[in-house]
């Protein structure tokens, strides 16, 4: 009795102490849901789940060390703390994946807890189930009601239609109607009627050459009108080789536009960035996470497929992390371009006329003010998926600018270059109170721009 009294004391002491273990193991594992918020801020540009980017995929990383290396968690602390002094202390696995994945030194992370890299591990070994896709609601609201408003327009159309063959019909029934009904003078009478457009202009002549005159001057007008708007492309918006939009680069990533277009400040063009730029993110970025905007009609195997055209184009293989030296030409559409025999500047205009003209716009548009130089000529670009002509760029247009945009007197750049050209102006037109506007430091000659 008593001895089955003592083994049951040891199985209950023992059972505890496995709980205990148990337990203490448990909550080494980690928060999941922690170590995806600090593996997407600290892992996501050289690392992936599921395949590999720049290093391999961390999915299961705890396990596949362990097999490959014969090491266990606390070597992974000292790799990702600082993997650069645990292989210069010697550690073979350490200088194994060094040499496996072409020399490329992995950033150190001195500034994460144990705890922290203890979630990001939990993350590795088990990501939490993604949520489902937020469906978007407009999309959703415009494909239900797409089917009810194609039927309500036929239904519509076709009773439009019907309700027009009655009323011919009514009309035609009435005249029928009347000619039987006529008297004998009202049949005389309409036998003596003018019945040729020779004899109703000799009769009204002078009536039928002023209208044929007022006609004359309309179509001349016309004529003239449609001329001046030769080359005027106003809202050509023309479909790209490879889907970019400007509304999820510059507006929702806050991307500035001479990141890519770097020429427009220093330069007379702004070049179409060539696709070595686009690389730059996106050698790293191979899918979108729609979690922040998706645009209504596409969904992120749309995005998905545009970034794969952006590796044809150049010869990138994401699988193997390498160029194949295979590029294909990106043909695109431009849709901002001068005529031949005018000269426009970029560089004058953004580093010269930059809070000038920012200034004046803002004046005239205060409910549709803007914060960057760019936007005053081509709209607001961080606001569109696919890129316009927001402006007429005709001859007027620029003048108008010229007239109402007042020269910035403490530009930085040019302050005491044009300190006397500066001072001789506010004499010269004192009326405005000293404001110059471009205009009255030549900006109407013919030559500024013709040349």
């Amino acid at each position: 009795m008593i001895s089955w009294r003592k083994h049951y004391k040891q199985t209950l002491i023992a059972i505890g102490l496995l709980l205990s273990t148990s337990a203490s193991i448990y909550g080494q594992d980690g928060d999941p849901k922690n170590g995806e918020k600090l593996f997407k801020a600290n892992c996501t540009a050289c690392h992936a789940l599921d395949k590999q980017v720049i290093g391999p995929p961390l999915k299961g990383v705890v396990e596949r060390v362990k097999t490959e290396g014969g090491v266990d968690k606390d070597w992974l602390h000292k790799w990702i703390k600082d993997n650069k002094a645990l292989r210069a202390s010697g550690d073979k696995y350490a200088n194994e994946i060094f040499e496996k994945f072409n020399k490329t030194e992995m950033l150190q992370f001195p500034n994460l807890t144990d705890k922290d890299i203890d979630d990001i591990l939990a993350f590795t070994t088990n990501p939490p189930a993604p949520e489902p896709p937020k469906a978007d609601k407009a999309t959703a609201t415009d494909g239900a009601a797409a089917p009810a408003d194609k039927t309500t327009s036929s239904v519509v159309i076709i009773s439009l239609l019907a309700i027009a063959a009655l009323l011919v019909w009514i009309l035609i029934k009435l005249r029928q109607l009347v000619k039987l009904g006529q008297s004998e003078d009202l049949a005389g009478l309409n036998a003596t009627r003018v019945k040729s457009f020779s004899e109703i202009y000799e009769k009204y002549h002078y009536v039928g050459k002023a209208v044929l005159g007022i006609l004359a001057l309309l179509a001349a007008y016309g004529v003239w009108n449609w001329i001046m708007w030769i080359g005027v492309y106003k809202g050509y918006k023309p479909e790209q080789p490879i889907y970019f939009s400007h509304k999820i680069h510059a507006g929702e990533q806050k991307i500035d536009c001479q990141l890519c277009h770097s020429s427009a400040k220093y330069g007379k063009v702004s070049e179409i960035p060539s696709m070595n730029v686009c690389m730059n993110c996106h050698r790293t970025i191979s899918e979108y996470n729609a979690d922040h905007y998706m645009e209504p009609g596409k969904d992120k195997a749309f995005y998905d497929g545009e970034i794969q055209k952006i590796y044809a184009a150049t010869g990138w293989d994401p699988a193997k992390q390498v160029y194949t030296g295979k590029t294909q030409p990106v043909e695109w559409t431009r849709i901002h371009n001068m005529p031949d025999f005018v000269y426009f500047n970029h560089s004058q205009h953004v580093v010269a006329g930059e809070q000038a003209i920012i200034n004046s716009f803002n004046k005239k548009n205060p409910n549709n003010k803007i914060d960057v130089v760019c936007k005053a000529c081509h709209g607001k670009i961080d606001t569109m998926n696919v890129v316009q002509m927001a402006n007429d760029f005709t001859m007027g247009w620029c003048i108008e600018c010229h007239r109402t945009t007042e020269v910035d007197m403490n530009n930085g750049y040019n302050k005491e270059y044009f300190k006397n050209l500066h001072d001789k102006l506010k004499k010269q037109y004192p009326q405005d109170g000293g404001k110059i506007t471009v205009d009255a430091i030549g900006g109407l000659e013919c030559g500024k721009c013709h040349y």
